[in-house]
């Protein structure tokens, strides 16, 4: 895929992702089935550091290169020419924990956390077009628990992790009481 392809791929899960949870009462996205489950404030939270973290790291490694600083990732690319669903089915667990930094820990109305999750999408598009000239496939950011991925796979990452939190969220949503 062209990058302008995962963008807009990105872009589209983004969307369907905030118009299923706009859908909620502030109620029903603070619900959750157990104490230890998230909610879909805690999930939408989660996807914006996340995110977040993704391309401002992705814009760190473009702005390394540039400055010709050595590249974080020097090792095997063990990922190369992968989708993402197969990098995730190789080096997941059934239940990942999430790492610190991508946690929710804020808390707050979902409608904030919506609205801080579709502004990410200006600075990826940005990113996307400094890309342009760019091997965003010779650009490799590590992923905290998948490893070296290229910006490919990190831009496809991303459109699989809103999609992977959006079919959790319409869980929650099937358990939720009447």
């Amino acid at each position: 895929m062209s990058l302008e392809q995962l963008l807009d791929s990105v872009a589209t899960a983004r969307s369907r992702y905030i118009g299923d949870v706009q859908q909620l009462t502030e109620a029903q996205a603070r619900w959750k089935p157990d104490p230890d489950a998230w909610s879909a404030v805690d999930i939408t939270e989660h996807l914006y550091w996340a995110e977040h973290g993704g391309i401002w790291g992705m814009w760190r490694i473009l702005q390394d290169k540039r400055d010709g600083k050595p590249p974080v990732w020097t090792g095997e690319l063990i990922h190369r020419g992968l989708p993402i669903e197969e990098i995730v089915a190789r080096t997941w667990q059934v239940k990942e924990k999430v790492p610190p930094i991508a946690a929710p820990r804020m808390g707050g109305s979902v409608a904030f956390w919506l609205a801080a999750l579709e502004s990410l999408q200006q600075p990826l598009t940005k990113l996307s077009q400094e890309l342009a000239d760019e091997d965003f496939e010779a650009i490799i950011h590590p992923h905290p628990i998948s490893g070296p991925l290229d910006v490919g796979q990190r831009f496809e990452f991303l459109r699989f992790h809103i999609d992977r939190h959006r079919n959790q969220v319409a869980e929650l949503r099937a358990q939720m009481p009447v």
